[in-house]
C-alpha cells in the first residue's frame, strides 16, 4: 500500500511513543485542512498469556494522546493547528500494510485502487471493488468478487482496503 511520505514521517516520530503504551500501532491517518488538520491514530492492543481478545480501552487511548501530544511537540511535524484522534480500527478497519491483511484472508474487504483495471467480461475500468480476499503476499492481494471474477491487485496499487464487517 501507498503512504505518502507525511505519513511515513509522523509514523516513525509517533511509533516508539504509542509502543511505550503497551498497544501496537495499527496506522496513522493525516489529513491537511487548511489551517486545522486532522491526525488520526489507530492502536491495537497487544494480547498477552491470559487473553488472547484483548481490546482497546479508552485508558490505552488516553494514554497513547499524552504520550504522542508530547513527542508532537517535540519535533513539530506538523505545521498550524490539528486535532489528535486516537482510536482503536474498530470491525470495520482500514488497512495500512499488505501484512495486516494476511489475517483476514477469506473475509469481505472493499478496495479503492489509484490505477483502475480492465474488468474482464465488460471490458470496463474499475477502480473500486468489494469481494472476498483469498490471498495475500508480499507484493500484491488476490480478491473474488460475488460474481465469480478474480482479480489480482498489486499493494502499490491500493488507495485504500478495508474490512467489511458481517456476523
Amino acid at each position: 500500500m501507498k503512504l505518502s511520505n507525511k505519513i511515513t514521517e509522523l509514523t516513525q516520530i509517533i511509533a516508539p511513543a504509542v509502543a511505550a503504551c503497551d498497544v501496537a500501532l495499527w496506522g496513522v491517518e493525516f489529513s491537511p485542512q487548511g489551517g486545522r488538520s486532522m491526525l488520526r491514530i489507530y492502536i491495537e492492543a497487544l494480547p498477552d498469556a491470559k487473553n488472547q481478545d484483548k481490546q482497546v480501552t479508552i485508558e490505552d487511548c488516553a494514554a497513547v494522546t499524552h504520550q504522542v501530544s508530547g513527542v508532537l511537540e517535540v519535533h513539530d511535524p506538523i505545521a498550524g493547528e490539528y486535532v489528535l484522534e486516537v482510536s482503536s480500527p474498530g470491525l470495520d478497519r482500514s488497512f495500512f500494510s499488505l501484512e495486516q491483511m494476511q489475517d483476514y484472508v477469506g473475509e469481505t474487504v472493499q478496495l479503492r485502487l489509484i490505477h483502475p483495471v480492465i474488468d474482464g467480461d465488460a471490458k470496463t475500468k474499475r477502480r473500486k471493488m468489494t469481494g472476498k480476499l483469498t490471498a495475500v503476499n508480499e507484493h500484491s492481494i488476490d480478491i473474488t468478487l460475488d460474481d465469480g471474477q478474480q482479480f489480482t491487485v498489486q499493494g502499490d496499487n491500493l488507495d485504500k482496503a478495508s474490512l467489511i464487517y458481517s456476523e
